[in-house]
């Protein structure tokens, strides 16, 4: 960006500041199409929509205006503003990549079928203590939560997942899986 398109830049927000909706609208447009461009550099893969963070940099932009100097330039906090929020999404997003398993299943062989009847169930969950068993067959067995775990049980989250993690780790032991 050049000098001059940066003063006007500058001189739209200090008149938006001093109240000129004309030169608001005419800054927040010009800002989220600079913006757009920086974030559509920044993102190289899916998982995170360009235009959610644009919208998410305009709305700081909104809310923050009055923390930005007049007398400093404009751009360089627009951009530190749109690369807050550019993390942000990337850290709401998490680490994982997101990839359609119907590209890649040929490249996989087929998981071999294992039934398990409700025997072997009832055989491996009876090699637990009963206060395993319970937390295991309501995680595992009948689909509950940790957090509905604990609230049908009277314990705190932390207990039911160490108890599902020992009685899992136990089961795998016993039938020679660890």
């Amino acid at each position: 960006m050049n000098g001059k398109n940066e003063r006007e830049l500058a001189d739209l927000l200090r008149a938006a500041i001093a109240g000129d909706e004309r030169s608001y609208a005419l800054f927040l447009d010009r800002a989220a199409a600079l913006v757009r461009a920086y974030v559509r550099r920044k993102i190289s893969h899916g998982g995170v929509d360009p235009e959610d963070v644009v919208q998410e940099v305009l709305l700081a932009i909104h809310l923050k205006r009055h923390t930005w100097m007049p007398d400093a330039a404009v751009m360089p906090w627009v951009y530190a503003i749109a690369r807050f929020k550019l993390i942000d999404a990337f850290r709401r997003r998490g680490r994982r990549v997101e990839i359609d398993l119907d590209e890649i299943a040929e490249t996989y062989a087929q998981p071999e079928s294992e039934t398990v009847s409700d025997r072997d169930v009832g055989r491996a969950l009876d090699t637990l203590a009963p206060g395993q068993r319970s937390v295991v067959a309501a995680i595992s067995v009948e689909g509950r939560s940790i957090e509905e775990t604990a609230r049908k049980f009277g314990m705190n989250e932390a207990a039911v997942r160490v108890a599902l993690h020992r009685g899992l780790a136990a089961i795998a032991r016993r039938f020679g899986r660890d």
